[in-house]
């Protein structure tokens, strides 16, 4: 519930960002809310159908999405001071449940990894791509580490019971937090144009 909230009102606020028709800012808050979930059931072979079975979560995500839109224009200009803490906070949740839902499948570790990623990161990345955006997930301050991270603790068994679940959630926010807040990045190679053949 709390990634569906937070993922739902990253995809809003970004569709508004870019100037989406009202249909545009539901449809991107909804597919920002659920695309990592349902690339993650294409790859661990669960039936994307099952995303139709969670029909709260999809009314949680559309009174998120409309309780961002009666927001006065004033406080949503501060998006960029909190907007990233609410990514932060659904990356952890998605990741820890993208993470727990392929163990509960019996995944080996490299699939439960790949789940917490996908899950935590991929409907970030479909948000972006559909706002004609590089993703945030591939270019900017470290954001899937701390997916990988949850796969790590969770597939080989060191946290799992609800409150080590819990300190985990609040661990991989902070960490993303800490991130964007003092730029932390990965190593990068750039080509220059004229050294492209």
């Amino acid at each position: 519930m709390i990634g569906t909230i937070a993922f739902a009102i990253s995809g809003a606020i970004v569709a508004m960002e870019e100037e989406y028709d009202i249909l545009g800012i539901y449809i991107l808050g909804i597919v920002t809310a659920f695309g990592g979930g349902a690339i993650r059931n294409l790859l661990i072979g669960v039936p994307v159908s099952t995303l139709w079975e969670q029909g709260f979560f999809f009314q949680i995500a559309l009174l998120s999405i409309t309780a961002v839109m009666i927001f006065p224009n004033r406080l949503l200009r501060h998006w960029h001071r909190w907007g990233n803490f609410t990514d932060a906070i659904g990356l952890s949740a998605f990741a820890i449940q993208g993470a727990l839902y392929a163990t509960g499948m019996n995944h080996p570790l490299s699939a439960v990894i790949v789940a917490a990623v996908l899950t935590g990161s991929g409907g970030g990345i479909v948000r972006d791509l559909l706002a004609q955006r590089k993703p945030l997930v591939l270019r900017s301050e470290i954001y899937a580490v701390w997916a990988i991270f949850c796969g790590l603790a969770i597939g080989l068994n060191i946290l799992s019971t609800p409150v080590e679940l819990i300190l985990l959630f609040v661990i991989i926010t902070a960490l993303r937090v800490l991130s964007y807040t003092f730029k932390w990045r990965l190593p990068t190679k750039r080509i220059k144009a004229n050294e492209k053949m």
